[in-house]
């Protein structure tokens, strides 16, 4: 059966010593449970109360202490130190006084330590003194040796104390660092404040801390090397000075090092520099004719190729023409590939039209006639490694264009294009080749439309192209008559990759590039290297109908 707590007859708190009335149950002052002690007993003195378990009672609570306020947080943001037990007033076991901070110190964390009393114990922390014997004599005094009271060398304090405070090294009193600035040393100028180099203060307490290391410079100056005259014999002369000698004519110099000719494959021999190629980034401008290739922003080397030109027919009309090849980078030397193809395609035309071929049938000799410089890349004396001549052998796309006072002529083997741009934007333009590619195909037959064609990632394999392993060589020709003056831009994949569409070749296209083709060539290979240049890009401008100045071999 439970019981109610019953109230005691107690007179004085056991805990805290608080007087207490008849009836309480709990202390007014500590609260502390009254009814778990029973009355003392009357036959008992009130400091030898036993409990049941044969151990003392809890001692009364001693009188309480003014403990000192501790510093706030300074400006540093550092939180309040603890106190310790030299904060506080008091004597110890001997009957002296504890040591205390120093009025004039205490902002700084430091204590002044008292004289010593006798009998007095040391300070909390403090390493006592070692014991000394009374008849050993005193210690010499040798050049390496201290002086009483003398700090060791190193910056080292016996007992791991600095001198003047009561903290242990290492430790910060009142929450600041010490400071920290070397001690003065013999010969060291004073500073314009009075202040020694070491940063203390004149008569300041050495603050524990030595830097043995000399101050050094914010700056180092250089010594100019020593003039010495190259002995003879001795060593090549320096290149920067020495007066080196003509390279013989025709010899190609470096262009870093400037003094080691350059070797067939395009290196330096005297630095191991590789050469800019010639090729990539050309231009090329005749009086109605320009164009324009470069490398690109992706591509090490342009493997793409053109050639202009212009004739006259056997009636004395101009006739302009311009070819471009791209070289298919799966093959071996696809630059070598484009290079021959142009050129032989060009030469072929420039033979045959004032001759009084017609122009389509020039341009379809002209094709095959480069077709065959292509192949003959391929031979067993140029095959490489082990394979067939015919593997993997150099190819190329072409894509030419003729054009004269009446009739506008091209041709074309690959996915390089010939677009018209008529010189009166009104009127539409028009892409005049259709590509020998995978997405052509699809298109053509009736599968895909001409979008999903040319997102597919198979839409720029080449079905048809120049070269030794091509399956059959089908050169397309097409001839027109254009009603109206204009531009015929022939390019590569590199620029139509960012101008697909007749329209968006037409925006880009300036509106004088009948006038200035050079310009507008330029402008079209910026487009495409603003685009992303991700191949090489070459163009060429020819204004139709071909301008009178044009007539002429070049």
């Amino acid at each position: 059966m439970s019981q109610m707590p019953q109230p005691t007859a107690l007179s004085r708190c056991p805990v805290c010593e608080e007087p207490l009335e008849a009836g309480d149950r709990f202390c007014g002052a500590c609260g502390y449970d009254l009814s778990a002690v029973s009355a003392p007993s009357q036959d008992s003195p009130d400091d030898a109360t036993i409990t049941m378990n044969g151990t003392s009672a809890r001692p009364p609570a001693a009188a309480s202490v003014e403990w000192p306020v501790a510093p706030e947080v300074d400006s540093s943001d550092m939180p309040a130190p603890v106190h310790r037990a030299t904060d506080i007033r008091g004597t110890d076991s001997g009957g002296s006084e504890l040591p205390h901070p120093h009025p004039d110190l205490e902002s700084a964390g430091a204590h002044e330590p008292g004289p010593a009393r006798p009998g007095a114990a040391p300070a909390s922390g403090a390493r006592p003194p070692a014991p000394q014997s009374p008849t050993a004599p005193p210690a010499p005094q040798g050049p390496g040796t201290p002086a009483p009271g003398a700090r060791p060398p190193g910056g080292q304090v016996p007992g791991g104390q600095l001198p003047g405070t009561q903290a242990p090294v290492g430790q910060v009193s009142g929450g600041h660092l010490p400071d920290a600035r070397p001690p003065a040393r013999a010969g060291d100028a004073p500073s314009p404040a009075g202040r020694p180099s070491g940063g203390q203060a004149p008569g300041a307490e050495p603050s524990g801390v030595r830097f043995d290391r000399p101050s050094e410079p914010d700056e180092y100056p250089l010594a100019p090397p020593a003039a010495e005259a190259p002995v003879a014999g001795n060593g090549p002369a320096d290149p920067r000075t020495a007066d080196l000698a003509s390279p013989p004519a025709g010899t190609k110099l470096c262009v870093a090092c400037r003094s080691g000719r350059v070797d067939d494959d395009g290196y330096c021999e005297n630095c191991g520099h590789a050469q800019p190629r010639e090729r990539d980034h050309m231009e090329q401008e005749l009086g109605a004719v320009a164009a324009v290739s470069d490398r690109g922003l992706r591509h090490h080397r342009n493997e793409d190729a053109f050639a202009i030109s212009s004739t006259a027919l056997p009636d004395g009309s101009p006739a302009v023409v311009a070819i471009v090849c791209d070289g298919v980078s799966s093959a071996t030397r696809p630059d070598e590939a484009s290079l021959a193809a142009s050129n032989t395609a060009n030469e072929t035309l420039l033979a045959a039209l004032p001759r009084g071929t017609h122009p389509q049938q020039a341009m379809h000799d002209a094709i095959v006639a480069a077709a065959d410089a292509v192949n003959a890349l391929a031979d067993a004396s140029t095959a490489q490694g082990e394979h067939a001549p015919h593997v993997n052998a150099p190819a190329c796309t072409l894509v030419g264009a003729v054009v004269t006072t009446a009739l506008l002529v091209v041709g074309w083997v690959g996915d390089s294009r010939a677009y018209w741009v008529p010189v009166d934007r009104s009127s539409p333009p028009a892409r005049l080749t259709e590509d020998d590619s995978w997405a052509a195909q699809m298109v053509a037959a009736g599968l895909m439309n001409e979008a999903e064609a040319y997102a597919d990632e198979r839409a720029h394999a080449i079905t048809g192209w120049l070269g030794a392993d091509a399956y059959e060589l089908e050169p397309h020709t097409a001839s027109f008559k254009p009603d109206r003056p204009g531009v015929v831009v022939v390019c590569t994949d590199g620029l139509w990759n960012y101008a697909e569409a007749a329209e968006d070749m037409a925006e880009v296209v300036p509106l004088d590039a009948a006038e200035r083709p050079l310009h507008s060539a330029q402008v079209l290979v910026g487009h495409a290297l603003d685009g992303g240049g991700h191949d090489n890009v070459t163009v060429a401008v020819l204004p139709f109908p071909a301008p009178p100045q044009g007539a002429g071999s070049a």
